[in-house]
């Protein structure tokens, strides 16, 4: 005769499986993919994204209602579908001065040297210790 408590066992182990492939593949991937959409749907223009195939580019024009997204790549343009975004990185803000250039630089420097230069010699000269 045949054990009835082998058949219950291989069943508790058949759900003790599919519970762990659920939480081990299939929840990660499903955060995944929301984390994703996410992403995708606040893509804007002048955001800098990089393809499913390592393309850099600059968004043009987003199309929610098509699912496509307009990338300008260094004058050329390209259309992909919003499933083709890999990653968003929003534009570097533009600095609202202009760097100083290096004359302006070295100028500014051997001023401070030259102050603090005139600062010792008229201390030296105050104190007759010295």
């Amino acid at each position: 005769m045949a054990n009835p408590f082998q058949n219950n066992s291989s069943l508790f182990i058949l759900i003790i499986f599919l519970f762990l492939l659920y939480f081990f593949m299939l929840r990660p991937q499903q955060k995944q993919q929301k984390k994703h959409q996410q992403m995708v749907s606040q893509i804007k223009k002048g955001d800098h994204v990089i393809t499913i195939g390592r393309l850099h580019g600059v968004v043009d024009e987003v199309n929610q209602t098509d699912k496509t997204v307009t990338l300008d790549c260094d004058g050329i343009y390209l259309v992909f579908d919003l499933r083709a975004i890999s990653t968003v990185s929003a534009p570097a803000p533009t600095a609202a001065l202009e760097p100083e250039t290096k004359d302006e630089a070295d100028s500014e420097a051997s001023e401070t040297v030259d102050s603090e230069a005139s600062d010792s010699e008229a201390d030296a000269t105050d104190d007759p210790t010295k």
